[in-house]
């Protein structure tokens, strides 16, 4: 990486650490820069899972049809009636941000729902820590809380050997964030 700056004020995730506080579920109405459109064949169950086991709000909703969910800002998902769900996950996934702080009520609201729904957690080695749901309509959601950043770390190894240094390292003008 070498055309790269440090833009995290244009995310809603907040620095990583135990004090970090969740943003609130954003009900702004925007043009959404990306989404996620999952088809089910139980608009309501659905609703229920991500709304109850994943923290999901109801932004809205087309009666029968359609619900647009959402956590924080850029965080849209669309549910949308459909005959059919695939039969079983598909490897790829789809992550959203969250904290540390709230994984294990994600595993715990989760597996209440669903007892088979929750692999993980798990850490990366590129600095989170991720649990891995899968939702009633088979879709493969994985929910990454970021580690505060030890720059001793295997993690802070692995993100330098890519270009991703702290600030005063390297470029300096990342702030160790990755």
């Amino acid at each position: 990486m070498s055309d790269y700056y440090d833009a995290f004020e244009m995310s809603p995730v907040p620095d990583p650490g135990p004090d970090a506080v969740p943003p609130e579920p954003f009900r702004g109405i925007y043009a959404m820069p990306a989404f996620v459109t999952i088809p089910t064949n139980d608009l309501a169950a659905s609703v229920d899972f991500w709304v109850r086991g994943l923290g999901f709000i109801e932004l809205f909703g087309i009666p029968d049809r359609l619900v647009h969910l959402r956590r924080w800002a850029f965080q849209d998902v669309l549910l949308v009636s459909a005959e059919r769900v695939p039969a079983r996950a598909p490897e790829m996934s789809c992550s959203f941000a969250c904290l540390q702080s709230q994984l294990d009520a994600v595993v715990e609201d989760c597996r209440a729902l669903r007892p088979d729904s929750v692999d993980g957690p798990r850490d990366t080695p590129w600095n989170t820590r991720d649990v891995t749901v899968i939702t009633p309509e088979n879709a493969r959601i994985v929910l990454t809380a970021a580690k505060p950043f030890d720059p001793a770390s295997q993690e802070a190894r692995n993100l330098a050997a890519v270009g991703i240094t702290p600030p005063g390292v390297g470029r300096g003008d990342n702030d160790g964030h990755a």
